[in-house]
């Protein structure tokens, strides 16, 4: 009840893409059209909507081209300036100290030439529409907005389609914006300078499996979930499990994670090698199919986490792992948050191998016992997952109910049965919807860092302690085991003081998580809503290298410009 409620909010069913696609007439009659097509353009087939929510992907990432007309552009284009003028040119958002969350950018129309050649490589495959563009324009989970929306939206089939739209970007200066599941949530998809949305749904293939290499290779708008219902028969599974909807691609592109990561680690630990379309057009594929290679430059890590400003993703090979023989789940109650986290330390120090360790605070609690008509003890819980042979994850489950004891621990239960377990971990993964139930019609300001281990516990509970005096509804809910835990503060959006105390709270926590070594975003990425933060983590000089490549690589700043790199980063 929960999930569909919250999926209703969003989007309807992915279904109506195959059967509604094809029947808009949102490509048709195009010499109707105007000489050049504005971002206020009127809708002809208003209401057309579809997002393949469990097989879209927002693939970001990669490269494209060299640097050699760099020095005819030092002058002119504002990504290489000189950062003294940057209050005159009116770049603020994303900015060192920004506050502000609609994306600015400048808006030049689009041709109808441009048009035309795109209509000669997509077809069918290709929208005008305003109301799909506005949608694709604003993201699904996130209260982040932009000046503009896209002109046009483009949904390729293959790899060569995509180099094709690429290079006619490329040769009309045209913004590109990878798109697809659209549950990132740090404003990654926003179209602030207009231009080109491409949407990879429809590249969803899986295009080699090899059972006894233990790894697979995906088109990027496959979702996880559909990944591993494929892989099932096989024993394998893909261990990497964020939201709902998430895709292959667009999971590369923000270099994600999830529970399972404490056992099996994050994105850049699952990539073999990937394909990318350069923002020239080129198709640079990254590595071979070796686990492991000594050869050049890491471009797969490059363009993992490159949150579509290099390149588009067309192809990745993931490394697989057998499916458990035999797993526990468990789950404990506190009386304080400090508590569960010293827990969670205690039992990554013990040296067990726990493949999923989940924190939620007694808010959270009330979301799921409200959403879902539960009655579950509304105090701090961990929730552990042990996998393994029968009597491994029984030793282990036995371990760390003792470490709980020991630390003011208490109702621990745990199930073996499947019907029992996936009960019991349905609470953890409906806890975003039932946060949306909690309040309905509120958006969600989530954010999420990570610090090292050892302060965890110190950071999430002076971090408790300003979320609880807030007149804000926030939640808590960790990925104890390696440092990551969320907030979901949940605001009225009519009520600018209630969103200006969201990002005051959003940035007490990134400073707290800094201030111990940490980072503002251990999985979500940095989009335009963290970039404000990578000076203050990362340092002038590591972002200066950052923008280097980028404009090496995409010397005409095509590839989702406005992203990742805060704007006042200049050489």
């Amino acid at each position: 009840m929960a999930f569909s409620s919250w999926f209703s909010r969003f989007r309807s069913s992915s279904n109506s893409l195959y059967h509604s696609f094809f029947r808009g007439a949102s490509f048709q009659n195009l010499g109707a059209q105007t000489s050049v097509i504005s971002r206020t353009s009127s809708s002809q087939n208003g209401g057309r909507r579809f997002l393949l929510w469990s097989t879209s992907v927002v693939p970001f990432a990669l490269a494209g081209s060299l640097a050699f007309q760099f020095q005819f552009q030092l002058q002119s284009n504002p990504s290489f300036c000189d950062d003294s003028d940057i209050h005159h040119r009116n770049i603020s958002f994303g900015g060192k100290d920004s506050t502000e969350y609609v994306v600015k950018g400048s808006h030049n129309d689009i041709s109808q030439v441009f048009i035309d050649e795109l209509g000669r490589i997509c077809k069918d495959n290709m929208t005008l529409d305003y109301d799909e563009r506005y949608f694709h324009g604003k993201p699904q989970n996130s209260f982040h907005a932009a000046v503009n929306i896209p002109d046009v939206v483009v949904f390729p089939r293959s790899e060569e389609e995509v180099s094709e739209i690429v290079k006619l970007c490329d040769q009309y200066k045209v913004p590109i914006v990878p798109y697809g599941g659209a549950t990132s949530i740090e404003g990654h998809t926003l179209a602030p300078n207009g231009g080109l949305c491409i949407d990879m749904s429809l590249m969803n293939k899986v295009k080699a499996l090899h059972v006894e290499d233990m790894d697979v290779t995906v088109e990027p708008g496959i979702g996880w979930m559909e990944l591993n219902e494929y892989l099932e028969p096989y024993g394998l599974f893909f261990p990497l499990d964020p939201g709902p909807g998430a895709t292959i691609g667009g999971m590369c592109a923000t270099r994600c994670s999830g529970s399972l990561a404490v056992r099996y680690g994050t994105m850049r630990d699952n990539v073999i090698n990937l394909k990318a379309v350069l923002a020239n057009g080129d198709v640079v594929k990254t590595a071979s199919r070796a686990r492991k290679s000594a050869a050049g430059y890491d471009l797969t890590r490059l363009m993992i986490g490159s949150e579509g400003t290099l390149g588009v993703i067309t192809e990745i090979t993931l490394r697989l792992q057998k499916l458990p023989e035999y797993s526990v789940v468990a789950m404990c109650n506190f009386p304080s948050i400090k508590d569960a986290a010293d827990v969670a330390i205690a039992t990554m120090l013990s040296g067990i191998q726990v493949s999923r360790m989940e924190l939620l605070d007694e808010v959270q609690l009330r979301a799921i016992n409200n959403a879902n008509g539960k009655n579950l003890p509304e105090t701090p819980t961990l929730m552990f997952e042990f996998i393994g042979t029968e009597a491994y994850s029984r030793e282990q489950t036995k371990i760390v109910q003792q470490i709980v004891s020991e630390h003011n621990g208490s109702d621990f239960v745990f199930a073996e049965d499947p019907e029992a377990k996936k009960e019991l971990w349905k609470i953890r993964k409906e806890a975003l919807w039932a946060c949306f139930a909690l309040v309905p019609h509120f958006e969600a300001m989530i954010t999420d860092v990570c610090v090292p281990l050892s302060h965890l516990a110190e950071l999430i509970s002076s971090s408790k302690r300003e979320l609880d005096a807030s007149s804000l509804v926030c939640t808590v809910i960790a990925h104890a085991g390696d440092g990551n835990f969320h907030t979901v503060i949940l605001f009225d959006p009519k009520e600018e003081e209630q969103r200006k105390e969201a990002e005051k709270l959003n940035h007490m926590m990134v400073y707290k998580a800094l201030s111990m070594e940490g980072t503002c975003t251990g999985e979500h990425g940095v989009g335009t809503g963290k970039m404000k933060y990578l000076e203050k983590e990362l340092g002038l000089e590591a972002l200066r290298t950052m923008k280097r490549i980028k404009t090496a690589l995409d010397p005409n700043n095509i590839m989702n410009p406005g992203k990742l790199i805060p704007p006042h980063i200049c050489f």
